[in-house]
């Protein structure tokens, strides 16, 4: 993971930290942080607010994250964590909504045809029948543990990352991520879809 931001970032010069830097004299500099992350954040936002949603709270959080370049810590390298922590803040605003995503999910049945191997169709099955009962576990979950859960299953942070997005401790993380899977265990009847969400692209 650290190795794709690394030559997503290009050279040492041209490291998150240090676009940020230059963007505060030359404040078009900061496109290239937009450039690097709108797709990761749109997906994340996407699958949890939903495309009506998903725009709005992805411009608002670069928004954010741009009029607040100049409190950046430049000794992060990295970017994600930071923005993915104002991202989940903005998703906060749309806690309603993303209830009310899940439960209609919930609800959905999902007639999926695919074409390609055989094993891809089958996982694409399994996951389509998992789809409901997971949306409903999420939908169960404290924000705070459904955060911490998400942004590890779906912006594939590392706990020590999603530790600086929420600005809580790393144990907190674990904590919470391990109170919410065993949650989505017992909802899935022993099963963990969260353990390989990152090979999906939505629920």
């Amino acid at each position: 993971m650290a190795a794709v931001t690394q030559a997503a970032a290009g050279t040492n010069a041209d490291t998150d930290a240090a676009v940020i830097r230059a963007s505060l004299a030359d404040p078009d500099r900061f496109a290239s942080i937009y450039d690097r992350y709108a797709g990761m954040l749109y997906r994340y936002a996407y699958q949890r607010v939903g495309a009506e949603v998903a725009d709005d709270v992805v411009a608002e959080a670069f928004l954010s994250a741009f009029r607040g370049r100049a409190s950046y810590d430049l000794d992060r390298q990295d970017a994600r964590p930071w923005l993915f922590g104002i991202l989940t803040r903005e998703i906060a605003t749309q806690h309603r909504r993303e209830q009310a995503r899940y439960r209609a999910m919930a609800r959905s049945t999902y007639e999926t045809v695919q074409d390609g191997p055989a094993d891809r169709v089958a996982a694409r099955v399994v996951a389509d029948a998992a789809r409901g009962p997971l949306a409903a576990a999420l939908a169960g979950l404290a924000p705070g543990d459904r955060d911490v859960l998400l942004l590890v299953a779906w912006g594939q942070l590392s706990y020590d990352e999603v530790a600086d997005a929420l600005n809580i401790p790393q144990g907190t993380v674990g904590s919470r991520l391990n109170r919410a899977r065993r949650k989505v265990r017992k909802a899935m009847g022993g099963f963990d879809p969260t353990t390989t969400m990152e090979e999906n692209d939505e629920l």
